[in-house]
C-alpha cells in the first residue's frame, strides 16, 4: 500500500484538516501518515481559536515518520506560523522525487486568519520551490499572486504567476468566481481550463482539504498529474453534492458518497429479489394494473436512472400467480426511476417505489391502515412538462412532496385519456413497499372488494 504524509492542523469536527485527509486517503486506498501542526478550536459555525504545535514538536513528528516509513507523496495543509513553515520546509528539502501537494491554507471559510503575513512570505519563499502541485482557491490565488481575480482568464494569469515562483503545477480553483465554476491547471507552459457544474452545496466544509489529499493519493499511486487532478475533482464534486447536514452551521463534505453508491449495488438487487418473492407469496396479483407493475430500488446517493434497479419486463400476472420475467437490473425502468429519483431529491430516505392498480375509496382505506396519501391531477400538468418524455411522473410526485412535512406512503392519480389510473407506493426499502402493497390487497379482500 502506498503512503501519503499528511502535514496539517486538527479539526475537532473532522470536516477539514488531517481528519478529512485521513478519510480521503483511506477511501482511495492509500495509507495516511500524520504530522499535526496545530490544534484548532472550531465546529460547523466557525473557528474560535488556533493553538500551534511547537516547531520542535513538529520537527520531531516529521523525523519519527520519515525515519521509519516509506513516503510516496506528501500533502501539506495548515501550517499556522512562520516558524512551522520554516521547520517543515527544512525537513522536506532533502526528499527530492516525492511529489508534494500544498494546499495554501491562509484563512478559514469564515475569515479567521490561519497564517500571518510573515508566514505567507515564508510559504512562497521556502515551500513553493519544493511543491509539485499547489491548489489555491480564487481568493488564495488572488492574495498570493497579488492580482484581482474576476474571471477564468484572471485565474489563469494568477496561476501562471504562482507557477513562476517555484511550484511545478498549479491547480487554481474557480468555485468562488461568478457563473459556472472553472478550474485552471497549468505547468507554466500549457493551461487547461476545467469546467464544472455550480452546485447548491450548503455543506462544503473541508472541500479544499479533500481535493488536495485526493490529488496526493493519486500521485502516490502513480497517476499522472491530469489523472490525479481529474479524479480528485470528481470526488470533490460528489462530496460537495452530497454534503452532510451535520452541526448548526456549515456541514462537512461527504467523500463517502460515491463509495456508498457502489457498495450498495449488490444489496439493492438482493433486496428487490427478496421483496418480489414476498409479493409473489402474498398474492399481489389483484393489484397488478393493465400496464403491469414494477418495483424499484435506488442505491444511496443515486446519480441517475443507472443507479435505480427494477425488473426488466415488469411484474405481471401469469397463470400461476405473479410472473417475474427477469431478475432485477439497474436502469431497467425509466418510469419507476423517475418516481424514486424525484422523491429522493426531497426525501432522501424514499429509495423504493412500486406502481399498483388504483381503486376508489383509497383515502379512507389508507387512513384505516395508517398510511398517508397524496394525489395529483394530470390535467393540471403544464404543457411544457407534458411535452417532455417521462416528465409527468417527476412533475406529479414533486408537486405533492414537501421537505418540511412527512412524505406520503401513496401517491395516486386518476389518469386521463390513454393513461390508466395508478397508485405509486413509496418507502425506504423494497420490503417496506411490498408490505404496504400487501396491506392494501388484504384490506380490499377483507372488505369484499376483490
Amino acid at each position: 500500500m502506498k503512503t501519503v504524509l499528511i502535514i496539517a492542523g486538527s479539526d475537532p469536527g473532522a470536516g477539514a484538516g488531517l481528519q478529512q485527509d485521513l478519510k480521503v486517503t483511506t477511501l482511495l486506498g492509500v495509507y495516511g501518515l500524520t504530522v499535526v501542526t496545530a490544534i484548532t478550536v472550531q465546529n460547523s459555525q466557525g473557528v474560535t481559536a488556533v493553538h500551534p504545535v511547537a516547531p520542535e514538536v513538529v520537527a520531531a513528528q516529521l523525523d519519527a515518520v520519515l525515519n521509519d516509513f516509506p513516503v510516496a507523496a506528501i500533502k501539506v495543509g495548515m501550517l499556522a506560523t512562520p516558524e512551522i513553515v520554516h521547520t517543515v520546509a527544512e525537513r522536506l528539502k532533502g526528499l527530492g522525487g516525492i511529489p508534494l501537494v500544498l494546499d495554501p491554507v491562509l484563512a478559514a471559510g469564515g475569515g479567521f486568519p490561519l497564517l500571518t503575513a510573515d508566514g505567507i512570505a515564508r510559504l512562497t519563499e521556502e515551500l513553493f520551490p519544493l511543491t509539485y502541485l499547489l491548489t489555491p482557491n480564487a481568493p488564495e490565488a488572488s492574495q498570493l499572486a497579488g492580482i484581482e481575480i474576476q474571471t477564468p482568464a484572471d485565474l489563469e494569469e494568477a496561476a501562471r504567476r504562482l507557477q513562476s515562483l517555484g511550484p511545478r503545477w498549479i491547480l487554481a480553483k474557480g468555485g468562488h468566481l461568478p457563473g459556472e465554476p472553472v478550474d485552471v491547471l497549468t505547468d507554466g507552459i500549457n493551461a487547461y481550463h476545467m469546467p464544472g457544474v455550480r452546485l447548491a452545496a450548503p455543506n462544503h466544509h473541508g472541500g479544499g482539504c479533500l481535493l488536495a489529499s485526493a490529488a496526493a493519493a493519486g500521485l502516490a499511486q502513480g497517476l499522472s498529474m491530469p489523472e490525479a487532478v481529474n479524479r480528485a475533482r470528481d470526488l470533490t464534486a460528489q462530496a460537495l453534492k452530497y454534503g452532510l447536514d451535520l452541526g448548526r452551521g456549515t456541514g462537512p463534505v461527504n467523500p463517502y458518497a460515491p463509495f456508498a453508491r457502489e457498495l450498495a449495488r449488490p444489496e439493492v438487487l438482493t433486496a428487490l429479489q427478496t421483496a418480489a418473492a414476498r409479493l409473489e407469496k402474498g398474492g399481489i396479483e389483484p393489484l397488478i394494473p393493465e400496464v403491469m407493475s414494477n418495483l424499484g430500488y435506488a442505491t444511496a446517493y443515486p446519480e441517475g436512472p443507472q443507479d435505480v434497479a427494477a425488473f426488466p419486463g415488469r411484474l405481471c400476472c401469469g397463470p400461476r400467480g405473479l410472473l417475474i420475467p427477469a431478475p432485477p437490473a439497474f436502469g431497467a425502468s425509466r418510469h419507476i426511476s423517475a418516481v424514486i429519483l424525484t422523491a429522493m431529491a426531497i426525501h432522501p430516505d424514499l429509495r423504493s417505489a412500486m406502481n399498483v392498480k388504483f381503486f376508489e375509496g383509497l383515502d379512507e382505506l389508507a387512513l384505516s391502515l395508517h398510511l398517508r396519501t397524496a394525489s395529483f391531477e394530470r390535467a393540471a400538468e403544464p404543457p411544457e412538462v407534458k411535452a417532455q418524455e417521462g416528465g409527468t411522473l417527476a412533475w406529479g410526485v414533486a408537486s405533492v412532496l414537501n421537505p418540511n412535512e412527512p412524505p406520503p406512503d401513496l401517491i395516486y392519480d386518476r389518469g386521463e385519456i390513454g393513461k390508466e389510473p395508478m397508485i405509486r407506493i413509496l418507502g425506504p426499502t423494497p420490503m417496506s413497499v411490498a408490505e404496504k402493497a400487501l396491506a392494501l390487497k388484504n384490506a380490499l379482500l377483507a372488505g369484499g372488494r376483490l
